[in-house]
């Protein structure tokens, strides 16, 4: 028999059933907001796998993964009298509403009047806005809300962000450029002494976050550069495995030659590929 479209009462309701003491799932029963987080972050990745693929029906499948996430922990802290769900919508509407003054020029919902800002204006209101609240949360401090918990380069973009708002930070790409080249030195004299492997990690750390403000100032995201370059080296390195087989040679075994010419034609292939899926985009 089929089933009816179901809603979002309908997820509320199962999020219910799955925790019924007496008739729930035993797991979802055992389950706390500190045991569901790695089940959170990889939902999370998941869904921007999909989104990098261009695969609209998996995108479809892990948003619903990632809600499911959300209706969990919100269950979790009903239970414990904390808030409910509505209260998180409730919440998430109204910091929304505060935070695009230029959109519900009144600060209601259904304010409608249109007005024309530049992204650049709007980011920087944002920022503003978000930077007030966090002064009434009596979080002084701008770095004060970063999570730790961020990937490392995604904290580290977040971190130069928010300095910038009290002034540390370039206005130029120059400077920055000029700070990368300093910081390469630095971790180059750093291995000049392979014994001190603390300072060698030291100056590699430096270097890294300095290419990370590059990006920044490129108005790159960092994770994203890294991910993208991450998915053509696997790429690369799959074609080049190809290659040999297809030749009957072994990738551990060859000279470095081979190496270079198989490795150059691995990148060629992957280019290939890449221009011609564009293509057809």
């Amino acid at each position: 028999m089929s089933e009816s479209f179901y809603t979002w009462e309908d997820l509320r309701y199962l999020m219910t059933r799955l925790r019924d003491p007496e008739t729930g799932c035993p797991w979802d029963l055992q389950q706390t907001a500190d045991s569901i987080v790695p089940h959170t972050l990889e939902e999370v990745y998941e869904l921007v796998a999909t989104i990098e693929s261009g695969d609209v029906d998996a995108m479809r499948d892990e948003l619903g993964d990632v809600l499911f996430q959300v209706v969990f922990y919100a269950q979790l802290a009903q239970e414990q009298a904390h808030f409910d769900l509505s209260e998180v919508v409730h919440g998430l509407v109204s910091k929304l509403i505060r935070r695009h003054p230029h959109v519900f020029t009144d600060g209601h919902l259904r304010a409608v009047q249109r007005h024309h800002f530049a992204t650049e204006a709007v980011m920087d209101q944002w920022e503003s806005i978000k930077q007030a609240e966090r002064e009434t949360k009596l979080q002084m401090h701008v770095l004060d809300d970063v999570p730790v918990s961020l990937p490392a380069l995604t904290r580290a973009q977040k971190l130069q962000k928010r300095a910038s708002t009290i002034g540390l930070d370039w206005s130029a790409l120059a400077p920055v450029l000029s700070s990368l080249k300093q910081e390469l030195c630095e971790f180059e004299m750093a291995l000049d002494s392979p014994e001190k492997h603390a300072d060698i990690a030291h100056e590699l750390g430096d270097l890294m976050f300095c290419c990370v403000n590059l990006a920044r100032h490129l108005k790159l995201d960092a994770e994203q550069v890294q991910r993208a370059a991450n998915q053509r080296f696997e790429a690369r390195v799959r074609a080049y495995t190809a290659l040999a087989e297809q030749q009957g040679l072994s990738p551990v075994a060859l000279t470095d030659e081979q190496r270079d010419a198989l490795w150059s034609a691995a990148k060629q292939q992957v280019q290939r590929q890449s221009e011609h899926s564009r293509g057809h985009s």
